[in-house]
């Protein structure tokens, strides 16, 4: 498998733990005290962190760090629309579409070469 293949698949395993990790919370612990929030939250970020390394890691043997910098923030905006909309029930908006735009013109700068 691509070793850049292998380091979205892992990315977007890490990213969809942080997305929970930094959000999820505002829905299932909004009635809780901030400092429970903020432990369970960084138990969930360890998973993120024991999975975000090695991507890096893996994808930094053939991809510069601004290739893995971008990549990470379109693997995050595509998982959080979703989690967005169906999770946090938020509305879908047009700027999220005009922000995958952007991503998408810092994709072709970071990769052209």
């Amino acid at each position: 498998m691509p070793i850049w293949i292998q380091t979205a698949a892992l990315l977007c395993v890490s990213n969809l733990f942080m997305t929970f990790a930094w959000y999820g919370h505002l829905k299932t612990l909004n009635g809780k005290p901030w400092l429970i929030a903020a432990l369970i939250s960084w138990v969930i970020a360890l998973f993120e962190y024991l999975i975000m390394v090695p991507a890096n890691r893996i994808g930094y043997t053939e991809l510069s760090i601004g290739q893995l910098k971008i990549m990470q923030e379109v693997i995050t905006l595509a998982i959080f629309v979703p989690f967005s909309v169906l999770y946090m029930q938020q509305h879908m908006k047009l700027d999220y579409l005009w922000a995958g735009l952007c991503l998408l013109g810092a994709v072709y700068f970071i990769f052209r070469s």
